[in-house]
């Protein structure tokens, strides 16, 4: 069978990638072995502003609202919101922080993003807040998991997804590209923390992470507005909420563990002593991180009809729909690639093959 393009993933990246080009006419199969993702897992948190020197994202101007519009237009045609909007409470765990934020109030490339800060001697109900906060604007969360589960149905229905165990070593070369009966004119890699073992982009300097999100049940004790107090706290539309994330390079497994569990839970009840912190769910992802934190898009170097869209780490939601985009231009009309996120970077250093 020929199709333009054969995807190695239904995570956030190979999903929205797929759909940028099935919008521009192509034919496009994507490979998933229908096992949970880190996409599914991940809370989906947009945060433009980070870090304890509340840094701007790189290239954030650009990123956030190429993501809006892309989860309104799949929104309105799905008929179902995907991302929800929530500012956020950053909240002061020391004096230094507050003096890194009033710093950024005064730096007018912020102005849209940080709200005004508040003193310690205004408290919020229920929360501990000894050195202040400050409420973060254009912020909020992706819906992944609904929005993978629409668009898995919709390549479904235009017969364009595979259930399969993808194994590299299967892709023929000569006498033309072929993965069993599919002839793609393109392969791309968009399998996650995988690509790390791939025989074709193992050569990459992937550095995988997991991550541990917890989910509780409903209270009415917390703002209805994400909170950031070193780790995240998001309130659910359906009133419950989700609180992470633990970062662990040591062990890349998705098993659940109570030294996560408890971290979570002792940072938690330390932010609002008198919350009940009844478990609901437990869950674990591997982050698909890179050594320079900058996405890994490009050809490979001796088989440029072997791609990758990879390395997004956590923040996926921020940036895929924007370097969907880009990639998609530069799959059919050659278009340049950003610098810091093409993979050429590391061919004379990195490249083994």
């Amino acid at each position: 069978m020929p199709v333009d393009f054969l995807i190695i993933g239904q995570g956030l990246a190979g999903s929205l990638l797929a759909w940028e080009l099935i919008q521009h006419g192509c034919k496009v199969v994507v490979i998933d072995n229908g096992r949970e993702n880190a996409s599914q897992v991940a809370a989906g948190l947009i945060n433009p502003v980070t870090g304890l020197r509340f840094v701007k994202s790189d290239d954030v101007d650009d990123l956030l609202p190429a993501a809006r519009q892309y989860y309104s237009a799949l929104s309105k045609f799905f008929r179902q919101p995907f991302y929800i909007e929530k500012p956020m409470l950053r909240l002061f765990r020391s004096e230094a922080e507050l003096k890194h934020a009033q710093k950024r109030l005064n730096d007018f490339r912020y102005e849209n993003y940080l709200g005004a800060v508040t003193t310690s001697d205004n408290v919020i109900p229920f929360l501990e807040t000894p050195f202040g906060f400050i409420e973060q604007k254009q912020t909020g969360y992706l819906l992944t998991r609904p929005l993978l589960r629409c668009l898995k149905d919709f390549f479904i229905a235009r017969g364009c997804y595979t259930l399969a165990e993808f194994d590299d070593r299967d892709i023929q070369l000569e006498p033309s590209l072929r993965w069993q009966d599919i002839s793609p004119k393109q392969i791309i890699f968009c399998a996650g923390h995988h690509a790390s073992q791939n025989r074709w982009f193992s050569w990459l300097p992937f550095r995988p992470a997991k991550g541990e999100i917890l989910t509780l049940p409903p209270t009415d004790e917390l703002p209805d507005k994400i909170l950031n107090y070193g780790n995240w706290l998001i309130p659910l539309d359906n009133h419950q909420v989700r609180i992470g994330a633990t970062f662990d390079r040591d062990n890349i497994n998705t098993d659940i563990t109570d030294t996560a569990r408890d971290y979570l839970l002792a940072a938690l009840k330390q932010l609002a002593p008198t919350l009940k912190t009844t478990l609901t769910n437990q869950q674990a992802g591997i982050r698909p991180c890179t050594q320079d934190r900058n996405p890994f898009l490009g050809y490979h170097p001796r088989h440029p009809q072997i791609a990758i869209f990879n390395g997004f780490g956590a923040k996926g939601s921020l940036q895929i729909p924007w370097h969907s985009q880009r990639f998609a231009e530069s799959l059919l009309n050659n278009a340049p690639r950003p610098l810091s996120c093409d993979i050429q970077r590391y061919y004379e250093t990195h490249f083994l093959g």
